[in-house]
């Protein structure tokens, strides 16, 4: 089995140093008898962010198959969030790669590790499912209390830039003249009754 070992601290201050997690990991699978592939370290990264330069790398080589299972010190110094850690999961998953965190004795490659695996899952579809009821109640409320949702109504004469089109007008000359977007000023004309649109359907 390759490994690859993954681990991040925010600051080089206040003594943090990716060393004591690299020493624990590394004996760690070296107890198990796994060859080392490969070890990603961000160091001063807050671990808030999706995107880390090492950590991006290590997902790379994931999908490149250059290793088996991946080992963490802990969660937190992996995933900024359960969403994020179960993206990170179901990716490991559909490589054939097994994930390992040391301190919380997660193994996915054990039934006890697939179990938490289930319940992250349910945990973050739940996470999903309540932001957008949230999104919903609070569109509701705004439409309540009489606000406009979405993008303002633009009015548009749509026989102004019929007659401007039959006339041989550009559409950046018709949408400088009227203020409007090319999308805007064509949408408002396919709203014609069919025989004026169709009339000038070879002009769109």
């Amino acid at each position: 089995m390759k490994v690859a070992i993954y681990a991040r601290v925010s600051t080089l201050n206040n003594g943090q140093s990716p060393e004591m997690q690299l020493h624990e990991l590394r004996e760690y699978c070296q107890r198990r008898g796994w060859e080392l592939a490969g070890e990603y370290v961000d160091v001063g990264i807050s671990g808030a962010k999706d995107r880390r330069p090492e950590l991006d790398k290590l997902m790379e080589d994931a999908h490149r198959r250059r290793f088996d299972v991946v080992v963490v010190w802990r969660f937190d110094r992996f995933a900024r969030s359960v969403s994020h850690l179960l993206r990170a999961l179901e990716t490991f998953k559909a490589q054939g790669i097994e994930f390992v965190s040391y301190s919380e004795q997660l193994d996915t490659s054990t039934p006890a590790g697939k179990l938490v695996f289930t319940v992250l899952g349910a945990v973050a579809e739940l996470e999903r499912s309540l932001i957008v009821e949230r999104v919903k109640a609070g569109l509701r409320n705004a439409r309540a209390k009489g606000k406009q949702i979405g993008r303002p109504k633009v009015n548009a004469d749509a026989a102004q830039i019929a007659t401007l089109r039959k006339a041989g007008r550009s559409w950046s000359e018709i949408c400088k003249e009227t203020g409007l977007t090319k999308g805007t000023a064509q949408r408002s004309v396919y709203s014609l009754p069919k025989n004026l649109c169709g009339h000038i359907s070879g002009m769109l």
